[in-house]
């Protein structure tokens, strides 16, 4: 993989390495998703893309909402150190900065992806439809594209259709994150329903944390939210088409994959709100080796 993707200082190998197997253990799926369906050259980067991620997310996720806007103010100061100097102390940043001089573009993106993250860090709940797609515009769409920028078409026009198709997936792919982990999310005293929908249902987020909502209202909230998940990902179906043919594999499995998280979700229904949901590790695997069969096929 390092060799075709032609990294070849010692140094550089080792700091790649070192991630690759960290993302392996913590994210397999995605891991093997990337190993699997990925042209070997792009492996690497879009690997240490999901670890740079990973390392945010924990640097934010921990303790009061203060101790998580300066855990990220600490972690922003650090990476812009990190992409100017090119000497970072990090190991995640060292093959972060090391993809950077490899792909330019990555610069803006890691800064946008940082600007984004404070929605992350201050949101308990969404009091509108209107908050949770700025939720998604500002901070789910770049933390999308730090890896899907690499897959994008050259062309300028192609390139913005193929970033408004990454919007309808992630919006899709965000809105079932917070259907996926209402149980958890709820336990944490955080919704990501917003209070609008929620009304729309006669609900309200303290029901639905007490256990005291209707099960027939919240069966009826899932759906909704399923339905406005489901149209954006259809929306998001020229993704499989509008990139380089060596792409199509990857992005056409990672839109399947959605869609059974799509129906795990709807077969959940009200169930969500006490255990968490996701699909069969079975499909999703199936999935991946289809894709793997087709890939190889093509070659």
């Amino acid at each position: 993989m390092l060799d075709l993707a032609d990294i070849r200082q010692p140094d550089v190998r080792q700091d790649y390495t070192a991630q690759r197997w960290s993302v392996r253990r913590f994210a397999p799926a995605e891991y093997m998703a990337a190993r699997l369906l990925l042209p070997a050259p792009f492996q690497p980067d879009v690997i240490v893309l999901v670890a740079f991620m990973h390392e945010t997310d924990d640097r934010i996720d921990r303790g009061s909402r203060r101790d998580r806007e300066k855990g990220l103010a600490a972690w922003r100061l650090l990476v812009d150190e990190s992409l100017t100097s090119g000497r970072p102390p990090h190991p995640v940043l060292r093959t972060l900065s090391w993809a950077a001089q490899r792909h330019p573009v990555l610069r803006d993106r890691v800064r946008a992806f940082l600007d984004g993250a404070e929605h992350e860090v201050s949101w308990d709940r969404f009091r509108s439809e209107a908050e949770v797609e700025r939720y998604i515009q500002e901070y789910s769409l770049p933390a999308l594209m730090l890896s899907m920028c690499l897959l994008a078409p050259d062309d300028d026009a192609a390139a913005a259709e193929f970033e408004h198709a990454c919007l309808k997936l992630i919006t899709a792919m965000q809105r079932l994150d917070f259907l996926e982990d209402l149980a958890e999310d709820l336990h944490e005293g955080r919704v990501g329903v917003s209070d609008e929908s929620l009304a729309r249902h006669g609900l309200t987020a303290g029901e639905l944390r007490s256990g005291d909502a209707n099960r027939g209202a919240v069966k009826d909230l899932v759906a909704g939210q399923v339905k406005i998940a489901g149209v954006a990902l259809r929306a998001a179906v020229p993704l499989g088409v509008i990139t380089a043919p060596e792409h199509r594999v990857f992005l056409r499995a990672v839109l399947r994959v959605q869609e059974l998280r799509l129906e795990a979700v709807r077969k959940a229904g009200a169930a969500l709100v006490v255990r968490p949901c996701r699909p069969s590790a079975a499909r999703c695997g199936a999935v991946l080796l289809r894709g793997l069969l087709e890939r190889r096929s093509a070659a």
